[in-house]
């Protein structure tokens, strides 16, 4: 039988894995963001060069296990310890919190970059062309044409990678990360009562993904003002 007491310890207990849980996420999502639209924009750009990087850096993370990615900066990097303290960097890699949020923010840009690109790709060329005939520059087409649509084509898809990226944070347990997941395990290892406190722990992500989920739902109705249900007009009196 579950015990409400030690129900509400557990989720006392896992709200002090929150903000970790949290960081990782607004931390990876907005860096891979950075990482995404550089991507993008040499994909795009037509220089053979940037066009290759920018696909090779999509290939290869895109076709690797986040979790490999997380234990090649981790573990991996640990034996260059001497060339790294050289450089300066040790006290970047010898924290599991950066190689976590580096991971995550290479994992996601990779994938966020198709969802750029697909989102630029899919504004309809009339568009541009109508933008060019009304005398805008490029840097105008850009953002008042190029810019409002992609967003709009790519936004579900966009939301649906920052879903993936809460979710992911839970690998940065194996890394000695005390997240949700972390002290979830924690806890478990205490008590041996996995049910229940996995069941608290699920909780937790689903009220973080609904709070995204809904935000993303009111972007789409801000981009699309066009599918948002109008009022019907009052009769007119006889």
């Amino acid at each position: 039988m579950i015990d409400p007491d030690f129900l509400g310890e557990t989720l006392v207990a896992l709200s002090r894995g929150l903000p970790v849980t949290l960081g990782l996420t607004a931390g990876s999502v907005a860096c891979g963001a950075v990482l995404a639209a550089l991507a993008a924009a040499a994909r795009l750009s037509g220089i053979p060069g940037l066009g290759l990087l920018a696909r090779g850096y999509v290939f290869v993370f895109r076709g690797t296990p986040l979790l490999v990615q997380l234990f090649l900066i981790y573990y991996g990097l640990g034996q260059f310890r001497h060339d790294l303290q050289a450089l300066g960097l040790w006290w970047f890699f010898r924290e599991p919190y950066w190689c976590a949020l580096l991971a995550l923010s290479l994992n996601t840009g990779a994938y966020t970059a198709e969802i750029f690109r697909g989102g630029i790709l899919a504004v309809p060329h009339g568009a541009l062309l109508a933008g060019r005939a009304c005398g805008m520059s490029r840097l105008t087409l850009f953002r008042r044409v190029t810019l409002p649509l992609a967003a709009r084509q790519a936004l579900p898809a966009y939301g649906n990678e920052i879903v993936s990226v809460v979710k992911a944070t839970a690998l940065a347990s194996t890394v000695t990360i005390l997240e949700l997941t972390g002290i979830a395990q924690k806890l478990i290892a205490q008590s041996f009562r996995a049910l229940e406190i996995f069941l608290c722990a699920a909780a937790f992500y689903l009220v973080i993904v609904s709070a995204i989920i809904a935000l993303v739902r009111l972007a789409e109705a801000w981009l699309s003002p066009d599918l948002r249900p109008r009022p019907l007009a009052a009769p007119r009196a006889a």
